[in-house]
This record gives structure tokens, sequence and C-alpha cells, in this order.
């Protein structure tokens, strides 16, 4: 078994790097923390023309057909970087719900334009119950004559503010136990609104969004009605480990940060780096950032192979890189001392990214849960089937 990335991969992860060094260095991710949309147009533009959006688009329909462990690459350097933009809500949430939908003519009418960056998207799911389960969604849509009539409040929707179409989980039946069904809206349809939410991390921009008697037709539905969490549970497990990527970008970067730091800051006549507590706090992040970069790294690869232990993966590694990411960007403050916790230093850039994706697509308690049952449920099965 070879652990190693291919050549192609080290030359996606070297083009993704260099170019975001680039174009999203601290002093450009600085500047549109106040840009009301939050994101450069030309940056995308510039991706778009790299490929980077269609990275795990079919090649059918425009992308590059590649996979999980790509994506994961991409995302890798864009917590490192620490992008501000709709990539996230826009590659992995809404065109991974269309891909998952297995429907050619919706894949056919959207990802094409998604992949060259034409259009974004982004996933409606989060209600007021911040629930990962079919059970927390609420939302309604009521069938009439000629499509379906949506109502209710969505928070947390990502990028919302920017994007041409909004991917709704909606609840459209009580008597299963799915009931909901995926509805793509578009952004500016009669009876949506949006409120602008104050986030932490000001480099990833969500909205709170209502839905007031939007009517949209039959043809809006992705996937089966009253079946959509078959949708919405495949786009959460490539999330989870999308989110883990980026974590693991951000540690990378603070544990960089640090090591630089301890080589060059003097204390009592040599740099701070000498001292013991140092050292092992550095040993401490080098530890956390390659157990983090296996898991998450494994997590994709499963995905992409469809191995039976995907799922177990996938949790596996945000429940482990949430809580790595956290202590290991914390760690990297505490190395600064003093000036780590400044705003003008650029640690709370990776800080606060670790921190926004720490508790969304299920935090590492929610994961450590499903991890479990998991295991349990496949222990539980025939000694045939699991060694099948």
């Amino acid at each position: 078994m070879d652990f190693d990335f291919t050549q192609d991969q080290v030359m996606l992860r070297d083009l993704s790097r260099e170019f975001l060094s680039r174009e999203s260095a601290p002093r450009a991710v600085r500047s549109l923390m106040d840009d009301p949309r939050g994101f450069n147009d030309a940056t995308w533009q510039q991706m778009a023309e790299m490929g980077l959006q269609g990275v795990a688009v079919d090649s059918t329909y425009g992308g590059q057909g590649l996979g999980m462990v790509e994506q994961a690459l991409v995302l890798d350097e864009m917590g490192r970087a620490a992008y501000p933009g709709p990539y996230f809500a826009s590659t992995v949430l809404a065109a991974g719900a269309i891909a998952a939908s297995g429907q050619p003519a919706l894949m056919e009418r959207y990802l094409p334009d998604m992949a060259a960056g034409r259009t974004k998207a982004t996933l409606a799911l989060i209600e007021s119950a911040l629930s990962w389960a079919p059970s927390g969604v609420g939302l309604r849509a009521s069938r009439s004559a000629d499509g379906y009539t949506l109502s209710g409040v969505k928070r947390f929707v990502p990028f919302a503010n920017v994007a041409d179409y909004i991917l709704v989980v909606a609840r459209t039946s009580d008597s299963s136990e799915d009931g909901t069904t995926v509805f793509v809206v578009p952004a500016g349809a009669s009876g949506v609104s949006q409120t602008a939410n104050v986030e932490m991390d000001r480099t990833n921009r969500t909205s709170t969004v209502r839905f007031d008697a939007v009517r949209v037709g039959a043809d809006a539905v992705i996937g089966e009605v009253d079946q959509g969490w078959r949708i919405v549970g495949a786009v959460l497990h490539r999330a989870a480990v999308a989110a883990s990527a980026e974590m693991l970008g951000a540690s990378r970067r603070c544990m960089e940060m640090s090591v630089e730091y301890a080589k060059v800051r003097q204390q009592f006549g040599q740099p701070i780096g000498m001292f013991q507590a140092i050292k092992h706090a550095c040993a401490e992040m080098l530890l956390e950032v390659e157990n983090s970069h296996a898991a998450t790294y494994y997590a994709a690869w499963a995905l992409d192979a469809g191995a039976a232990d995907a799922p177990l993966a996938a949790s596996a590694a945000k429940a482990y890189v949430g809580d790595a990411s956290r202590k290991v960007c914390g760690s990297a403050i505490q190395v600064h001392g003093g000036i780590g916790f400044t705003w003008d230093y650029d640690l709370h850039l990776y800080f606060k990214r670790a921190k926004h994706y720490e508790p969304l697509y299920g935090d590492a308690d929610f994961h450590r849960e499903r991890a479990l049952e998991l295991t349990l449920a496949r222990m539980e099965q025939p000694a045939e089937a699991v060694l099948a």
C-alpha cells in the first residue's frame, strides 16, 4: 500500500499553495473582512480557470473528475491561507448535493456552470435545533398544484449573500423516518430574505435566511421526495472530511509559525526554542498535526474508494481534528506570548478558522457518538459480512 500522494496530487497541492500564498496573503484576507461580500471576484475567476471549483465534479459535467482526496488537498491549502470565499459552500455542499442526486438532467443543468465558477450555490440545513439529523428539519414545504411552497427559517447558511442558488432541506412529510426533501431555490426568488450573522471568523460569512411562502416548481426537487436525507447524509460525510481538511491546514500553519517564531525570539540571551517547555509544545503540535493529516486523508480515501468504513472514518477524522486543531492553534498563541493575542498578528486568522469549523457538520461529541454507533452496528453483523 502506497501512502504517498501521486505526482498529480502533489502538483495540485503545490499549485494551490502557490496561488493562495499570493492571492490570499494575510493582507488580502484582512482587507476582505470589511468587504460587504466577503470575497474577491477576480480571485474566484482565477480559481475557476485553474479548475479548482471543478476538482471533484465529474468530467461529463465540465469538472476534472477527481475525488475527495484532491478536494481535501485544495481545502487543506485554503485553511492554511485562511482563504475567504464560498468555495466550501458551493463545491462541497451544493455541488456535492447535486452530484449525490444521481440525476443526469439536474447535474447537466447546474454542475457545468458551478464547475466553471459562473454560478455559486450553498446549502441551507441548520435551524434553531442545531441538529444534524432529519428530526432537526422543521422548514415546511407544502405541496401545491404546480409545485411546492416553502415557509420557515434557516440559520448559519454559508455565503448565502453571494449565492445564485440556495439548496434548501425542507420537511415534506411527518409520517416517515426521513420525510425531508431537498429543493433548489434561486437566491433572488420572491419571499427569500437574508440577515447577515455576526461571525467570530469574519472570513466565513453566514446568513439567517427566511422563506416566506416561497413558491418553486416540481422541477426544483433534488433527488426523491421524502427521501432527502439520502442526499444530505452523503453531503455531511464529505463536509466532515472537508472541514477536517480546512482545520488541518489552519493547524499546520499555526505550527509552522510557532516553530519559526521559536527560532528567532530571544529571551535570556537565547532563542525561546531552546527552552524545554517550548520544545514540548512544538512537539505536541507536530504530533497533533500528523495525526490529523492521517485521519483526514484516510477518510478522504475511504470516501473515494467506497470503503465500508467510510462513514466511520469521516466521523473519526472530524472528532479528532476538531479537538486537535483547537489545541494546536491555542498552543501556538501561547508559544507567541503576548503578541499572539493581538489583532495585528496573523495567528487569529487561523485560530478562528479552526474554531469556525469545529462545531459545523457535527462537533467532536456528535461524531464520537456516531463512531460508537457505527462500530457497535458493525460488531453485530455476522462474521461473513464483516470480512466481506
